[in-house]
């Protein structure tokens, strides 16, 4: 980690040959094309966005590249997790292949996870892999998804599992943008947040019980530290176990609940993917008390720190009498985590202290979604 200007900090994602740097600070995209220009192998270069990003930040990200010798092009996508389709999926393809790229263009995603997510696909597969930069605007996709190369779409099987391994050449996480977040989606972010601290961080856990109220509410030293130190946990992680074959599974705390969530509620603005890892993450910690791993203590104080701070921690008004627990245990089978029949859970033996499990058992799994179902109807 080095510092690049006042309130910017630069860290490493160590990938070898395929390393590279990640930005933190204030005002970057209007000093983006100082960033990306010396980065690029040739002069055509492809912003995407979305609905609600583009008149925010567009017109500024596109002006910065004003002093370079650039072909730069803008494409708008819609603003909702659905976009993560085939059918977008296609478009997407087909309106970039329209602008006459070549393996020396570079595409951009300016916005947020779902941008990231499909633009990095796209970036993977057109001829057969070019390169793309993350200037992600929402807390959820600095702190997380804009970090470690995983792209790709959803499908009605389930999330994420259409995709590719498709490392950025840079990551510009400009902590101003996040000023323009509504409340619900700063919350979503800060449940990607605290996650880091509950896998193996307690130390952290503590300044974001400490601080998350000056996070929520626009405190911009607290941003910036919580992006700083959720990204380092993540690059640390991906540099260890870039393809998930072990550790980098840890990151997934919540998520083989959560997903089974998104997936019942069908990828939409009914349910944030930030909104379903929160109550999935508080799942994780009732099956693993559940199961004698952690000690109920444990359960209890993640369990106040997401109701004091205003996370999702239940389905109520969401889950209906259509919502089973065979349903959602259909969906975790899906789960592209799953190996040999068998779901994988990230469970923990006490905050910071979050592990692999392969050998989970299916009553206890069934009866926390039970109790989960119970709370949200009642």
């Amino acid at each position: 980690m080095s510092p690049t200007a006042p309130n910017t900090e630069q860290l490493e994602v160590e990938l070898g040959d395929r390393s590279y740097p990640i930005l933190i600070g204030n005002n970057l995209i209007n000093t983006a094309g100082s960033h990306i220009a010396p980065r690029l192998k040739g002069r055509k270069v492809i912003v995407v966005s979305d609905e609600n990003v583009a008149p925010l930040w567009l017109p500024t990200f596109l002006k910065s590249f004003d002093e370079f010798d650039l072909d730069v092009h803008s494409l708008t996508l819609p603003a909702t997790e659905t976009t993560k389709s085939f059918s977008h999926f296609e478009r997407l393809l087909n309106d970039v292949l329209a602008l006459e790229i070549d393996r020396k263009t570079t595409l951009v995603a300016l916005g947020g996870g779902v941008i990231g997510d499909i633009v990095g696909f796209a970036a993977a597969v057109l001829l057969r892999g070019i390169d793309f930069i993350q200037v992600p605007t929402t807390l959820l996709s600095q702190v997380d998804s804009s970090v470690g190369g995983k792209t790709g779409i959803n499908t009605s099987y389930g999330k994420n599992l259409v995709g590719a391994f498709h490392q950025p050449q840079l990551v510009l996480a400009d902590t101003s943008a996040l000023a323009t977040l509504p409340n619900r989606e700063l919350l979503a972010g800060y449940a990607e947040v605290v996650k880091y601290g509950l896998i193996d961080d307690f130390e952290f856990y503590e300044w974001c019980e400490n601080n998350a109220k000056l996070l929520i509410n626009g405190d911009q030293n607290a941003q910036r530290y919580a992006v700083l130190k959720s990204c380092q946990s993540k690059a640390r992680i991906v540099a260890a176990d870039e393809r998930e074959l072990g550790q980098r599974a840890l990151l997934n705390l919540g998520h083989t609940f959560g997903h089974a969530f998104e997936a019942e509620t069908g990828y939409g603005n009914k349910l944030l993917h930030g909104e379903a890892v929160s109550i999935g993450c508080i799942n994780a910690f009732q099956l693993s008390a559940k199961l004698g791993l952690c000690e109920q203590q444990e359960l209890i104080r993640v369990e106040k720190h997401f109701l004091q701070i205003g996370l999702r921690n239940s389905l109520s008004g969401l889950a209906d009498e259509s919502w089973t627990v065979e349903r959602l245990i259909g969906h975790m089978a899906k789960d592209k985590k799953a190996e040999a029949g068998k779901i994988t859970f990230i469970l923990a033996r006490g905050i910071g202290k979050s592990f692999v499990a392969n050998d989970v058992s299916t009553d206890a799994v069934k009866d926390v979604l039970a109790q989960t179902l119970t709370d949200a109807k009642s």
